[in-house]
């Protein structure tokens, strides 16, 4: 019998560190996450600049943090704009978006689907056609295989 066959150098290796299937949750420093600036949102909408409404909104999303109360506020402040536009403009709101930020606006559209209120589901779901227009059905499979949300 040779030497290396008795060698317990093997034995070290951690298995389980290479499974596939171990999940490790990643921290990536989401506690100073404060979501958008709700003060630069709400003149923006008031000056009726709809479109800079969005992009700010979707500029700072809370997607790392743990904090439930930063999530529902930035929810609530992403369907207060969306809301906010009129049917003939949100073909033109989703347009200005690049391909992260329409996979961003379906994941707070689907959010918004969770805990629907008065007239949110109509609204949500003309920001859905017009979103699945720009981002096709990848998009849809992309926001609902996310570990992340919002």
């Amino acid at each position: 019998m040779s030497k290396s066959t008795m060698s317990a150098r093997f034995r070290r290796v951690d298995v389980d560190e290479y499974d596939e299937n171990k999940f490790v949750d990643e921290e990536d420093g989401g506690e100073n996450q404060l979501g958008p600036d709700e003060a630069e949102v709400d003149s923006l909408i008031r000056q009726g600049n709809l479109m800079e409404a969005l992009q700010a909104v979707l500029k700072n999303p809370p997607i790392n943090t743990k904090n439930q109360n930063v999530k529902d506020r930035a929810e609530g402040l992403v369907l207060k704009v969306l809301s906010a536009f009129k049917s003939s403009d949100i073909e033109k709101g989703v347009q200005s978006l690049d391909k992260n930020g329409v996979d961003l606006l379906m994941k707070y559209i689907y959010k918004g689907f969770e805990k629907p209120s008065e007239n949110s589901s109509a609204v949500l779901l003309q920001w859905h056609e017009k979103a699945l227009a720009a981002g096709g059905v990848g998009s849809i499979v992309r926001v609902l295989t996310a570990r992340k949300t919002v």
